[in-house]
């Protein structure tokens, strides 16, 4: 059974409409990836929020960090387990098959990380994100030193709680908006 044919439920403005610097995006999208995001298109009821959100995504993403891609990557698919977030959980488990080169390491990451055999650094950044997620009011001074005795320095406590308070964030706007996600998405990387 397919999932629903709307790309968002508070509908998506026609791409011809678009600003010039967004028609570029979607073109750019189309070439690298053969279609545009269903995220950006959502967010593109408000422009200069997609913007926003595009210039915070690639700072938490894809810039400079002590956290690599595939473990932010694997921040945001644990973080969308928590909250059950359809869209992220299929578009972020693809860039973690991808990103990882195992199929099954992005399905362990969207039911349950915690069966998947995971560094101790690596397992103590997913349990600090689902606690983020969860309880953020009961994390604490050893939740951190905990992190740091696994060799996480300040920065890097930085990026990942600002990666998990990312995908939070995203994770509710994809929920308020019933935003699908693309269908290349469930094929891709397996």
């Amino acid at each position: 059974m397919p999932q629903p044919d709307h790309i968002s439920v508070l509908g998506v403005p026609d791409a011809g409409t678009l600003d010039d610097d967004l028609k570029a995006i979607w073109a750019k999208c189309v070439e690298k990836l053969g279609f545009v995001p269903n995220v950006y298109q959502t967010y593109s009821l408000k422009p200069q929020r997609l913007r926003n959100f595009m210039a915070m995504y690639n700072e938490i993403m894809l810039a400079k960090s002590g956290l690599s891609k595939l473990e932010r990557e694997m921040v945001a698919v644990v973080v969308s387990s928590a909250n059950r977030c359809y869209y992220c959980l299929v578009a972020h488990g693809a860039a973690v098959r991808q990103l990882s080169g195992d199929a099954e390491l992005g399905e362990m990451m969207a039911l349950n990380y915690r069966v998947a055999k995971l560094d101790p650094r690596q397992r103590a950044m997913l349990d600090f994100a689902w606690k983020m997620t969860t309880t953020p009011y009961l994390v604490d001074d050893a939740d951190r030193d905990g992190l740091r005795a696994l060799g996480l320095s300040e920065e890097d406590l930085f990026d990942l709680a600002e990666t998990t308070a990312f995908f939070n964030l995203s994770n509710r706007m994809a929920s308020a908006s019933d935003m699908m996600p693309n269908r290349e998405y469930h094929t891709a990387f397996r």
